[in-house]
């Protein structure tokens, strides 16, 4: 097996009405989150950006139609214990570049790696979000409330 790169994307995806779409993951069925990917060899965060919300969701944002904003934020925390086997040994800490998109909520979804999706107001979105960092990008990107 490749170990990941301790080195991700968190792409907050909301629509016109200010609400957030959550993703409810299948290894954790009460982790809630935004879209998230580490990044592959040699690419870039914008890149992995665009392509985690294409393998996530099937939504197909392209700088010329349906931009992301990079959100100019960088994190760095603690990988949970339970997922550390998925890195190199000795791995503890990711560092996770934050994007945002304003899509249409309207627009059908395709899940590939979770259980649901859900379109929740922003505040719900900070209430039921698993990480803190994708609340704080919810809280601080998302427009409204």
């Amino acid at each position: 097996m490749a170990y990941k790169k301790p080195e991700s994307v968190l792409v907050v995806l909301y629509d016109d009405r200010q609400r957030v779409l959550i993703l409810q993951r299948q290894d954790d069925p009460q982790f809630w989150q935004s879209v998230t990917g580490a990044l592959e060899e040699g690419e870039l965060p914008v890149d992995a950006a665009y392509r985690e919300v294409r393998e996530e969701t099937g939504v197909l944002l392209s700088p010329d139609t349906l931009p992301l904003t990079d959100c100019q934020t960088t994190n760095t925390y603690e990988i949970r214990p339970r997922w550390r086997h998925r890195y190199p040994p000795g791995t503890t800490h990711n560092t996770e570049h934050v994007f945002c998109a304003c899509i249409d909520s309207a627009h059908p979804l395709t899940l590939t790696e979770h259980l649901r999706a859900e379109w929740v107001t922003k505040s719900e979105a900070i209430a039921r979000l698993w990480s803190p960092s994708n609340r704080d990008a919810v809280a601080q990107f998302v427009p409204g409330e």
